[in-house]
């Protein structure tokens, strides 16, 4: 299942909108900021999805029986631009185990590249919902390999798939390459067109170094 939620009217296209737009791109700190709203509203979101159940609450007058999540789901985001991304989701879920994924592109003197991770850091998984996020969904192969990085901590119940901007091509790729009946996507945006280079177009250019700025490639 593929949730686009521009395809909604809310404020969440508003932040979507600033994050596109070069005029306001040079402002890192709202660029951040905007990244951490969205990853708010995605999480709320998602927490419609997770299972509940009923708890007594004491308060200073009585007993109240609330609804509540019966678990947490395990954040794991993809560096650098995921942080904000991740904070955002972690606003909400502000319970949850958390784990990060390094992962970069290797270019060669034709300017092609290959994805390597570098680093993983995250907690056992088996039987727990996952939330994977990572700003700009391109080709699909870094969100890949971030799957199959997880499944060497265990075996979750559902993963959560969250990018803020994914090209067709990549969510194809990841249809195809993934199973579909444990994954779940929620994408801000979904555009035509992927470059040779593996830029998305429209997008909005290199979202870390928007939110960090340049870096040096590998």
């Amino acid at each position: 299942m593929i949730t686009p939620l521009n395809q909604s009217n809310s404020i969440f296209n508003q932040y979507l909108a600033e994050i596109r737009d070069q005029n306001i791109q040079s402002d890192s700190l709202r660029f951040r900021r905007n990244l951490e709203r969205m990853g708010e509203i995605i999480a709320y979101e998602i927490s419609k999805t997770l299972t509940f159940e009923e708890k007594e609450i004491t308060t200073p007058l009585g007993i109240a029986k609330e609804r509540v999540p019966a678990a947490n789901p395990v954040v794991v985001s993809l560096l650098r631009a995921g942080l904000p991304l991740h904070q955002g989701i972690l606003n909400i879920f502000d319970r949850s185990k958390n784990g990060f994924i390094s992962a970069y592109r290797v270019y060669d003197k034709e300017g092609s590249f290959q994805i390597k991770l570098e680093y993983v850091s995250c907690p056992e998984v088996t039987g727990e919902t996952v939330i994977l996020a990572d700003a700009m969904l391109a080709s699909g192969a870094t969100i890949k390999l971030a799957y199959k990085a997880l499944l060497q901590k265990g075996t979750p119940e559902h993963v959560h798939i969250v990018g803020l901007i994914a090209s067709k091509k990549g969510l194809n790729y990841l249809r195809k390459h993934l199973p579909a009946q444990k994954i779940t996507y929620w994408i801000g945006a979904i555009d035509d067109e992927l470059t040779s280079k593996s830029y998305i177009v429209p997008g909005l250019g290199d979202a870390g170094d928007l939110a960090y700025g340049a870096k040096t490639e590998k």
